[in-house]
């Protein structure tokens, strides 16, 4: 009897500590399974508010040092946004959004304009031709109307006969990059103190590039007949561009405290320019497209003056700050100038292309 009760009772011990460990068990997997489904709650939330952020809008006073460029824009602003919110903050509404837009929109227009010269599109080339025509008309009736009335009513064609066309596709080309690296450094500038300064530098080399470039149509066609003239000026400018480029790319000429000196440096190029140019006058005093030509010249160079101005003295902001934070400011009334004077220059050169394609070297000189 006594073995038997001590019999049962070791099946009930073992029994007992079988359930006890099958609960332990259960319990374990219980808890295992708890913090899985936890993780993925957590992470799934992470996932979907990562998602589902929304980068705000900032003001002056909240930037980060190194963005506070202008104290008259107070609002609106996007800092330390990741690359892909700052790529698709094209298409929201901030104090950037017309800057990207407007050199966009301009790169846009070049890429038409070159391509429709490459393949020779006669209907589009004449549609940019009317434009440019009717902006330099604009601008020169009340300044040299009755001296040049005969000269602007030519008709800018295509050239008829086999020209050098690569000096005119330089200045594309250098038009284009400068309005895409200015659209560029406008969108991502926002990223980061790194990206920023980048970017910066890359807007100012694209600047140095297109005042450059802008330099080879005339001085190449003009100057055809006596190339150590052509030698001289466009060396003469590649220098200089090459010299403004490793300037500016230095940091510290990055800041805001440079930023009439950097100013001065394009407005120092592009007065380089006054020396082939009176050269030129003198060369072909008597030729009948002189006048045209020095129209769209004197066009560009009046765009670019006063989009540097706006640029310099921050107005209209400055005498409103705030109120021009989204449209209207500076900036980007110093963008639209821009592609004025480059559609400016885009005409001239269109003249001197149909200059060498009837004058050639025997009689010109």
């Amino acid at each position: 009897m006594s073995s038997e009760h001590q019999m049962d009772q070791s099946q009930l011990l073992l029994t007992s500590a079988a359930a006890t460990n099958k609960m332990i068990i259960n319990k374990k997997k219980k808890n295992q399974k708890n913090k899985k489904n936890k993780w993925r709650k957590y992470t799934s939330a992470a996932k979907n508010g990562a998602a589902n952020h929304t980068y705000d809008l900032v003001s002056f006073e909240e930037l980060p040092a190194y963005m506070k460029d202008n104290e008259y824009i107070r609002n609106y602003y996007r800092a330390n946004w990741p690359l892909k919110q700052a790529l698709f903050s094209i298409f929201r509404w901030h104090n950037e959004t017309l800057n990207v837009w407007t050199h966009l929109v301009g790169f846009i227009l070049f890429v038409g304009l070159t391509c429709s010269n490459m393949i020779q599109v006669p209907p589009v080339v004449e549609f940019f031709n009317i434009l440019t025509t009717w902006y330099v008309l604009f601008i020169m009736h009340y300044i040299v109307s009755c001296y040049c009335h005969s000269s602007f009513g030519m008709d800018i064609t295509l050239p008829e006969l086999e020209v050098t066309r690569w000096p005119f596709f330089v200045f594309l080309g250098g038009s284009m990059f400068c309005l895409l690296s200015s659209s560029i450094c406008h969108l991502f500038c926002c990223h980061s103190h790194p990206m920023n300064i980048l970017m910066l530098r890359i807007d100012y080399v694209g600047i140095a590039v297109m005042i450059i470039t802008s330099f080879f149509p005339p001085i190449y066609y003009i100057f055809q007949c006596s190339p150590h003239w052509q030698i001289l000026y466009l060396s003469g400018i590649t220098i200089m561009g090459i010299f403004t480029i490793v300037t500016l790319l230095s940091p510290v000429f990055s800041t805001n405290k440079f930023r009439s000196f950097r100013a001065s440096l394009f407005v120092a190029m592009g007065l380089f320019g006054l020396v082939p140019a009176v050269h030129a006058m003198v060369v072909n005093w008597d030729d009948p497209s002189r006048n045209i030509i020095l129209g769209y010249e004197l066009a560009m160079a009046l765009s670019y003056l006063i989009g540097t101005l706006f640029y310099v003295t921050r107005i209209p902001e400055r005498w409103r700050p705030g109120w021009f934070d989204l449209a209207g400011h500076s900036h980007q009334i110093f963008h639209v100038f821009v592609i004025m004077g480059a559609l400016s220059h885009y005409g001239a050169a269109l003249v001197f292309l149909d200059f060498r394609s009837k004058i050639g070297c025997e009689t010109n000189m």
